[in-house]
């Protein structure tokens, strides 16, 4: 195993990644901690007025509950009337999009970021993540980068979504597979 290539972390470099100046970081950290991540903090309509206020795109009707952690909120593109559960976590190192009507549930996270484990250097890797209208991230679940939930598709709980998930389609399980057609009832 001598002559074989080895993680080496100390040459990790991600200079390259460049989210935002330092000053607009550190004051965002300091808001989400106090407005978002608080327990209790519960004002869905001032929370989407901060992050209006930092960059991102919030439709009407959003809901966030307590405890939500952002990362970079320049990176966010929420639609209408939709649903953050208690201790969602949105890791944007890249562009997520939340289309109209879309529940993100308690517990579920947005991954945009990684790392690269055939570099020795374990390079960051980032991709953007989209949640098309209707689509449910269920509790405990986990979008990897580059995922695009499909419109109306459910990410069953605890599920981890590696690749993505069809229209009108129910996922689950690590990585999550198709399991049946969603089917809506007529109002």
């Amino acid at each position: 195993m001598a002559d074989r290539p080895t993680t080496d972390l100390a040459s990790f470099n991600n200079d390259w990644y460049r989210p935002g100046s330092a000053l607009r970081r550190a004051v965002w950290y300091v808001v989400n901690v106090l407005c978002f991540k608080n327990a209790l903090f519960g004002s869905s309509a001032l929370k989407a007025s901060l992050l209006r206020l930092f960059g991102a795109k919030v439709g009407k009707g959003v809901v966030i509950k307590p405890c939500v952690n952002i990362k970079y909120p320049w990176k966010l593109r929420i639609g209408n009337h939709v649903w953050l559960g208690e201790n969602v976590w949105i890791d944007n190192l890249d562009e997520v999009v939340l289309e109209d009507h879309v529940c993100l549930s308690q517990g579920a996270m947005l991954l945009c970021g990684n790392h690269d484990y055939k570099k020795p250097s374990f390079d960051l890797i980032v991709g953007p993540i989209t949640v098309k209208q209707g689509g449910w991230v269920g509790a405990q679940t986990v979008v990897c980068p580059g995922v695009t939930v499909g419109s109306h598709a459910v990410l069953a709980v605890g599920s981890m979504a590696t690749k993505d998930l069809e229209a009108y389609s129910i996922y689950q399980g690590n990585p999550a597979q198709k399991v049946k057609d969603r089917v809506i009832e007529p109002a």
